[in-house]
């Protein structure tokens, strides 16, 4: 059974980092040929796919995010990671993160429980 767990801090104040973690179990993030993404929903908003990596390590993302988003992986922890700089209150949302075969979906066939984030000083 294939499971993602989000992991971080709930809290995060503006014009700081956003970092969090996916935590998967039950697959490998080097399998053929899954894309691991984050999404992500403001409140009162629909989802938003903010970006993904591969099985083999190539990484996109959301143009509108492009500048500010960062994703990278640990093979050795099955992990990957979202890393979103100089964040306001605009970026407070739910965050998931999730795994398809398809590139940029914010419907994929599997994602975790999703973390809340709250950006405020």
């Amino acid at each position: 059974q294939v499971q993602l767990q989000e992991s971080g801090p709930g809290l995060v104040k503006p014009s700081q980092t956003l970092s969090l973690t996916c935590t998967v179990s039950g697959s490998s993030i080097t399998t053929n040929f899954y894309y691991w993404s984050w999404i992500r929903q403001p409140p009162g908003k629909g989802l938003e796919w903010m970006g993904a990596i591969t099985y083999s390590g190539s990484t996109s993302y959301s143009p509108s995010l492009k500048s500010r988003t960062s994703i990278s992986r640990d093979t050795s922890k099955n992990q990957f990671t979202l890393q979103l700089r100089s964040v306001t209150p605009e970026d407070t949302a739910v965050y998931y993160c999730a795994r398809d075969l398809r590139a940029r979906t914010t419907t994929p066939t599997i994602r975790g429980k999703g973390t809340q984030v709250t950006v405020s000083s």
